[in-house]
């Protein structure tokens, strides 16, 4: 593989050029468990709105719950993602890589149980009613490359949705995130 536009510094799991904002609800990863897997995502906070700032309280965990009826369901929830793409394609880094965002919930993958354990989570702003934009996909492209090329071990067929490790339960990035043309922009890389 080429090397990505992007690149993840692999002894820091920092995005090189992006500041962390750093949330607390992470954890060291389990020792001798090895970075595999990659999880999309998609949020919107309150759903159907597209601003970051709320999305971003929600991982720093200072969401304000008076703020909107919805945040005082989710306020007190400890969740956390590596990376957010925002509409117009732009990241923000919430957890180092080589940290154990909190992200995936009760999830299994392949028959390997606690997929936070060995994943990278990314966060798309968005809904399962709203297509993706041009911008989201260029940019997750480049940072699942930067991925790939810290650890070859996330393949192809390691790189899912929310929806696939944990059925019934979550349903994003949704219907509307295009598989195909993430898969083809990836491999084209």
């Amino acid at each position: 593989m080429n090397k990505p536009p992007f690149e993840v510094d692999r002894e820091t799991g920092l995005l090189t050029g992006t500041a962390c904002l750093c949330s607390p609800h992470c954890d060291d990863r389990p020792e001798g468990v090895a970075i595999d897997a990659l999880v999309i995502h998609a949020i919107s906070l309150p759903p159907g709105y597209f601003e970051t700032e709320a999305i971003s309280d929600f991982f720093l965990g200072c969401l304000d719950a008076d703020a909107h009826p919805y945040f005082k369901e989710i306020a007190t929830l400890k969740v956390s993602v590596h990376f957010l793409i925002d509409r117009e394609g732009g990241i923000i880094q919430f957890v180092p890589v080589i940290r154990r965002a909190w992200h995936a919930g009760h999830s299994s993958l392949q028959g390997r149980v606690r997929v936070n354990d060995f994943s990278v989570g990314i966060e798309l702003v968005g809904s399962d009613e709203t297509r993706f934009t041009d911008r989201q996909y260029a940019t997750l492209t480049s940072l699942t490359q930067a991925l790939q090329f810290a650890w070859p071990t996330i393949t192809a067929e390691r790189i899912v949705g929310h929806s696939e490790i944990a059925p019934g339960r979550k349903s994003d990035p949704g219907p509307h995130f295009d598989w195909a043309r993430y898969r083809e922009s990836i491999a084209s890389g």
